[in-house]
């Protein structure tokens, strides 16, 4: 996590760099409906390899923004939610998937 002496000026370039690339947005969509295990994300998140979906939950656990819970049992349990500083970024991916689907609209839609 930055400090605030590391934080961008602009508050947008601070968010992208939270969630500005291609799976991170994927990640918040997907444990925003609720606590997940790895496989689970990783079944959801269709392309994402292993390694990747890791470096992206260890940067998000870093950011804030995911929660990772261990279960001591055998075998052992690990589930990723998002903290509530995760869960206010619910109006990002909103608009995000508000804006896909009419952006799929508006081109099925026009004559080509």
């Amino acid at each position: 996590m930055l400090n605030k002496d590391e934080l961008p000026a602009c508050p947008v370039a601070t968010t992208v760099g939270l969630i500005g690339n291609k799976w991170k947005p994927l990640i918040l969509r997907d444990l925003l409906k609720g606590a997940q295990r790895f496989k689970y994300l990783q079944f959801g998140i269709e392309g994402i390899s292993p390694k990747v979906l890791t470096e992206n939950l260890r940067q998000m656990e870093d950011d804030g923004l995911v929660k990772r819970e261990i279960f001591p049992e055998v075998p052992l349990r690990v589930e990723y939610s998002l903290t509530e500083l995760g869960q206010r970024m619910k109006p990002i991916i909103d608009a995000l998937a508000k804006f896909g689907n009419e952006y799929k609209e508006i081109i099925k839609n026009k004559s080509l």
